[in-house]
């Protein structure tokens, strides 16, 4: 069987030239005919063009072969784990960087406490550029950050008809949480499982975060935070609104659609390369138009 030919360097597409993530579930990934093929359990063969997609996601019942692996890395394609729909972020595999440029920067700019606040503030300006941030301590921006996202989830609740009563759910016990923090989790671990992939793919450390620091992946937190409102959050509100109850196929289509009129998987990379700038990074980075589409 032949082996999948590694891609010259110069042939992989950027991030923010890739598509977005590719979901698969129940079915194997593996290397034939010099290509990676998905062989789904309901008789789906299909070719995957692994150098041109921003990560492959997998969920449930899903098996991978080294080959595909090592396609998938030699090409710069994260993979990433997930539960059922995306609703749990388990684990990525790390396609190796071809430079270790972008881990240096961020290091560099989290070792120094100074940076790490203005870095923070940035992300801030970001969401908020009407806000002023200067002179903020992180800990003042977060709770600043939390009354804002509350204050946004009861608009969007008054907007759509969706009953609201705050952010509450329980790991344990899914089936306990009401339809919108249901739908909230699902859109948000489908969002994780991008800013992941499109931060591992350019090489930036996803456990060095600047607002967050707890857990494995504080930076994949920190950066969604800066599209949550235009994506997940509307997504997951307009889902309850158009079907209640729905097992979580709706929200991600909202989700996606919202994912690609905000062209977040273009804007993403500038968006990080203007936090680490040492110039001060644009206020409206992480703005941008009302999502008509999701209203």
């Amino acid at each position: 069987m032949p082996l999948f030919e590694r891609p010259p360097l110069e042939t992989l597409a950027s991030a923010k030239d890739r598509w977005t993530p590719l979901y698969l579930e129940h079915g194997r990934l593996e290397v034939d005919d010099s290509s990676v093929k998905w062989i789904g359990a309901d008789g789906l063969l299909c070719r995957i063009p692994v150098a041109t997609v921003a990560a492959l996601i997998l969920g449930p019942g899903t098996t991978i072969t080294h080959a595909a692996v090592r396609a998938c890395a030699e090409s710069n394609t994260p993979i990433c784990w997930t539960g059922e729909e995306s609703m749990r972020f388990y684990a990525f595999g790390l396609a190796p960087n071809h430079t270790n440029e972008m881990p240096r920067l961020h290091a560099t700019a989290w070792g120094d406490r100074k940076r790490r606040t203005e870095i923070a503030r940035r992300m801030f300006r970001m969401r908020f550029p009407e806000i002023e941030v200067e002179g903020r301590s992180v800990k003042e921006l977060r709770g600043m950050e939390g009354l804002r996202v509350r204050t946004l989830y009861a608009q969007l609740g008054l907007q759509h008809g969706v009953t609201w009563k705050g952010r509450n759910y329980d790991r344990s016990n899914w089936d306990v949480s009401d339809e919108i923090n249901q739908a909230l989790s699902a859109a948000n671990a489908s969002l994780y499982a991008l800013c992941a992939a499109v931060i591992c793919s350019l090489g930036y450390l996803p456990s060095l975060g600047f607002v967050h620091d707890g857990g494995t992946l504080p930076f994949v937190y920190d950066v969604a935070d800066l599209y949550k409102h235009l994506t997940s959050i509307p997504a997951a509100f307009l889902a309850v609104r158009q079907h209640p109850g729905n097992d979580g196929d709706l929200v991600r289509k909202l989700l996606k659609q919202a994912l690609e009129e905000q062209r977040i998987l273009q804007r993403m990379p500038k968006d990080l390369a203007a936090l680490f700038n040492t110039e001060e990074a644009a206020p409206q980075a992480a703005g941008a138009r009302p999502p008509s589409a999701i209203a």
